[in-house]
């Protein structure tokens, strides 16, 4: 549940950011006859990244318990840390020139076909965030109980949508940068458990022989099974029997991005420092 509050609450922030720049561009140049535009293509994006995703889910689901399921569930694991680790740097980079860029851009398709260019726009900018959050989403239910992540997801969704809300009526007011630094840092502790059970996977499957005896055995203390264990296993990647190789990977990926990750903040802070000073 914690895993999937954290990745919609950061996806549909993301999301509705951007569809809170558009429409708040158009209202500000006098052209609301066309926010029908920017929602339907944020309908459409929605629409096909719910389908794909359940698509993905019930065709998997009728291999349950098969070594099928276990090979589709190490890619997801693997494919949704490297989605994250990326879109987490990406954001940083790209964070204040996001809004310039989308003004640009919805210039470009005014000066066309304006339905169809702003419907693309915003189907473009938000069907990318409906599929990286399919991925995720589909990595986080095989990891823990449908229940609870679809739970999760609800809540995140929803403050989500507070929030862009918020941004739409309050603008530069928010420190945006300031929520996108630590919810970035959460989701690399969750990318960092993904690769760890993408590395139990593996080692289960007899594809990684090595470092795969047990360190500890701790399910009396906390079960993976138990509802405590299960958020701390699909969030943190917590194992009640883990591998020397698990705990490897999972501190060295931690370590490496943690550390560029600051590096770019330090890099990005005084960089906005020398152009304050400059403009003075």
């Amino acid at each position: 549940m914690l895993a999937t509050f954290v990745i919609f609450l950061r996806e549909g922030v993301e999301a509705s950011m951007i569809v809170a720049i558009l429409l708040a561009y158009l209202n500000r140049i006098g052209r609301r006859e066309h926010f029908r535009d920017v929602f339907l293509g944020v309908g459409a994006a929605l629409l096909l990244a719910t389908a794909g995703g359940v698509v993905v889910y019930e065709t998997v689901r009728s291999y349950d318990g098969s070594r099928v399921q276990t090979i589709f569930e190490t890619a997801t694991y693997l494919l949704a840390a490297s989605v994250l680790t990326y879109m987490t740097f990406w954001m940083r980079r790209h964070a204040r020139s996001l809004s310039k860029e989308l003004r640009a851009r919805t210039d470009a398709a005014l000066d066309g076909r304006a339905r169809w260019g702003l419907g693309l726009l915003a189907f473009q900018a938000v069907g990318r965030e409906g599929l990286e959050t399919m991925v995720f989403t589909l990595a986080i239910i095989f990891s823990t109980s449908t229940a609870g992540a679809l739970s999760g997801a609800a809540i995140g969704l929803a403050v989500s949508l507070g929030i862009a809300f918020a941004i739409y009526r309050l603008g530069h007011r928010l420190n945006m940068a300031r929520f996108f630094t630590v919810i970035g840092v959460l989701l690399m502790v969750f990318a960092a458990g993904l690769l760890a059970n993408c590395i139990e996977n593996l080692q289960q499957l007899g594809w990684l022989p090595v470092l795969n005896a047990p360190m500890w055995h701790s399910s009396r203390v906390l079960s993976e099974s138990s509802a405590f264990g299960d958020v701390m296993h699909s969030f943190f990647g917590y194992s009640d029997a883990p591998t020397p190789l698990q705990l490897l990977i999972y501190v060295a990926y931690l370590g490496v991005v943690i550390v560029a990750y600051l590096g770019i903040l330090a890099r990005s802070g005084s960089r906005a420092d020398r152009q304050q000073a400059a403009a003075h």
